[in-house]
C-alpha cells in the first residue's frame, strides 16, 4: 500500500470527510482491521482564506508548495489537494516536489462519462465557477459541456460556501438556495451537477436534485484509495 499524502485544512470540514472515505474504502477493500496509510498536513483555513480573497495567489503557491514538499520528505508516495478551489495552483505544487499529483476534476470527469454525460453543471466557490483552470480542464481534457449558475447565484453559492460549510453550518434556508440554482440548471439543459466544493456535500444530496449529483469529495478520495492499493 502506497502512503497517501493529503493538502488539507481547506477546510478541515472536509479533510475530515477525505480521512474517513479513505479509511473506510480501505477496511472495505482488505478487509478489517486494515486501513490506510495518510500523511496530511492540515493549513489554517483563515489565512488561506484571506489570501484567497485578497487575491493573493503567489503567496498561496509558496504555502501550497511548502506543504507538498514537506509531505514528500515525510513519505508520502502520491499527493492530493483536498479542495477543489486550491487546485488553481495545481502547476505549483507538481513543480514543488516530484510525487504525482491525482487532481480533483479527473476523476470526477471521468465518473460522469461513464455515466454518459457530456452537459453538466458546476457549482463551487466563485474562483472555481467563474475561472478557467477547473472548468477548462473538464473541458479541454475531458470534453464536457459546463455550466455555471447565473451571477447570482454564483454569489449565494460562494456565500453559503464560506459563511457556513466552511464552519460546519449547514441550514436549511441554504439547502433551499441550493436546491433552486440547481433547478434553474436543468431548465438550461444539465444533465448533470458537480459539487465541485469539497464542502458542499455537508449541506446536499441526491435527494435535493433531480438529476444525478456528482460529489468531488468522493470522488477524488476513492480515486485516492485506487492509487494507493495499484
Amino acid at each position: 500500500m502506497r502512503t497517501i499524502g493529503i493538502i488539507g485544512g481547506m477546510s478541515w470540514e472536509s479533510s475530515a470527510q477525505y480521512y474517513t472515505i479513505i479509511n473506510r474504502a480501505v477496511r472495505e477493500r482488505l478487509g478489517a482491521p486494515h486501513s490506510a496509510k495518510i500523511l496530511m498536513h492540515s493549513l489554517d483555513f483563515g489565512e488561506v482564506e484571506r489570501l484567497q480573497h485578497a487575491r493573493e495567489w503567489e503567496a498561496l503557491g509558496r504555502m501550497i508548495g511548502e506543504s507538498a514538499r514537506s509531505l514528500q520528505a515525510g513519505g508520502a508516495d502520491l499527493l492530493i489537494i483536498a479542495t477543489n478551489t486550491m487546485h488553481k495552483l495545481a502547476p505549483e505544487v507538481e513543480a514543488a516536489c516530484d510525487l504525482p499529483l491525482l487532481h480533483i476534476a479527473d476523476p470526477t470527469a471521468e465518473a460522469i462519462k461513464l455515466q454518459g454525460f457530456t452537459k453538466v453543471g458546476l457549482l463551487g466557490t466563485a474562483f472555481t465557477m467563474e475561472r478557467d483552470f477547473y472548468r477548462g480542464r473538464l473541458e479541454d481534457r475531458h470534453g464536457l459541456e459546463v455550466l455555471i449558475p447565473r451571477h447570482a447565484d454564483r454569489v449565494e453559492v460562494h456565500r453559503i460556501i464560506y459563511e457556513e460549510l466552511v464552519n460546519g453550518s449547514a441550514r436549511e434556508e441554504s439547502r433551499e438556495i441550493y436546491r433552486a440554482v440547481i433547478a434553474r440548471l436543468v431548465d438550461r439543459g444539465a444533465e448533470a451537477v458537480i459539487l465541485g466544493c469539497t464542502e458542499i456535500m455537508l449541506l446536499v444530496g441526491q435527494e435535493d436534485s433531480e438529476i444525478p449529483l456528482f460529489d468531488t469529495t468522493g470522488l477524488h478520495a476513492l480515486a485516492a484509495v485506487d492509487a494507493a492499493l495499484v
